[in-house]
């Protein structure tokens, strides 16, 4: 079975301003931020939702 690439996880955070969030992973090599389209729930519409490092 193939090895996949090293990967880190991150925190997608609403541009709303509710502090409401997603998880998920991505590949370490990029070097640009992710931003995702979204359902925020809070508003309860579609925003933009902007990568953020997760606080440990």
């Amino acid at each position: 079975m193939a090895k996949k690439g090293p990967n880190q996880k991150i925190k997608l955070v609403s541009t709303a301003g509710t502090g409401y969030c997603y998880y998920t992973r991505r590949t370490k090599n990029l070097t640009e931020k992710i931003v995702q389209r979204k359902y925020d729930p809070v508003v309860k519409k579609h925003v933009e939702f902007k990568e953020d490092k997760i606080k440990s």
